[in-house]
């Protein structure tokens, strides 16, 4: 129950963001929402984090944390499924600002 709650005041006081998420047509909505990929990234860092439990200084964990994510990017190979259809629609949506970048 209390995170039921929760839930329903974050979404009140992000509702801008969260009224233009669900503007986008389901194709786009598909290949934006990540939090698949945020858990994963977390997952590398806390283990990095987890495995030196001490650091002599600020800038030896930001190498730390740097290398986790170097080296686990090269197991990131997985095309997001159905990409296609996805930038298809991205062209459509935003093919003015988008066509700079292709």
């Amino acid at each position: 129950m209390r995170w039921q709650l929760h839930r329903i005041i974050y979404r009140l006081a992000h509702w801008e963001n969260l009224n233009t998420f669900f503007g986008y047509p389901p194709d786009i909505r598909k290949a934006i929402y990540t939090t698949n990929a945020i858990e994963s990234l977390n997952s590398v860092i806390r283990t990095a984090i987890k495995k030196r439990k001490v650091f002599p200084t600020d800038d030896s964990v930001r190498k730390v944390i740097y290398l986790a994510i170097k080296d686990a990017s090269k197991k990131w190979s997985m095309p997001i499924r159905n990409w296609r259809l996805a930038m298809s629609r991205f062209i459509i949506e935003f093919g003015d600002r988008l066509s700079v970048h292709l």
